[in-house]
């Protein structure tokens, strides 16, 4: 009854290994070079092989090339795509047709594309985050994250942009997403995940099953 739980930004083999181990529902493997988490091919793979079965392996990509796309769904063994750029309709509904996979889109509330594009992309769920930072991703800023309350009715959302152990039961109460993901918040510095904190934010969500039973709310699998 609780929200799936993805923990991204992963660099560390190891530390993928031991977010699995905590309970994590996915791991992000970033492919995007301006980012301080971005993976080369062979050190994702490294990553993806660190992880059990259960756990869902998803790209995270910002305009990608198709080359770079298709290589990291093969040698990663990826389930899931998120597109967290411009991307149009027709890329999503491509990568869904050539690979069956999963695909989630990222929108913002402070920047295109918003969440009224999501009519536009028929995909298997939405990223939401404000969008105010230089990098795409949620650059550790908090928001307003009740603004996403009735888009996560509507759609299966996965909330994401300044959550931490601290405020990740707030966030959720706020909203009722499908899933929240977590990058920044739970770092000793970029790249590398205080265990701890990865501890402690996957425990204060699981106690978050009381906010969806008081709603009559189920959270859909999104991941």
């Amino acid at each position: 009854m609780h929200p799936q739980i993805k923990i991204c930004g992963l660099t560390i083999p190891e530390q993928a290994a031991d977010c699995a181990r905590l309970g994590a529902d996915a791991i992000g493997l970033v492919f995007y070079p301006p980012s301080p988490r971005n993976l080369e091919l062979e050190l994702a793979a490294e990553i993806a092989a660190a992880l059990p079965d259960r756990v869902r392996r998803v790209g995270v990509f910002v305009n990608p090339e198709w080359r770079l796309l298709a290589a990291a769904i093969d040698r990663c063994g990826l389930a899931v795509v998120q597109l967290h750029g411009s991307e149009p309709p027709e890329l999503a509904q491509r990568i869904q047709t050539e690979f069956s996979l999963k695909v989630i889109k990222a929108l913002f509330t402070a920047k295109a594309p918003d969440l009224t594009a999501a009519g536009k992309y028929q995909v298997g769920g939405f990223l939401v985050e404000c969008g105010k930072g230089p990098l795409p991703g949620g650059n550790a800023e908090t928001w307003d994250w009740g603004a996403a309350a009735d888009f996560a009715r509507r759609y299966p959302m996965v909330l994401a942009g300044g959550l931490s152990p601290v405020n990740v039961a707030q966030a959720i109460q706020a909203t009722l997403p499908a899933a929240v993901d977590a990058s920044s918040g739970l770092e000793s510095a970029p790249g590398h995940k205080d265990i701890d904190k990865v501890r402690r934010f996957i425990a204060a969500v699981r106690t978050t099953e009381s906010f969806y039973k008081g709603q009559n709310a189920t959270p859909d699998s999104v991941f």
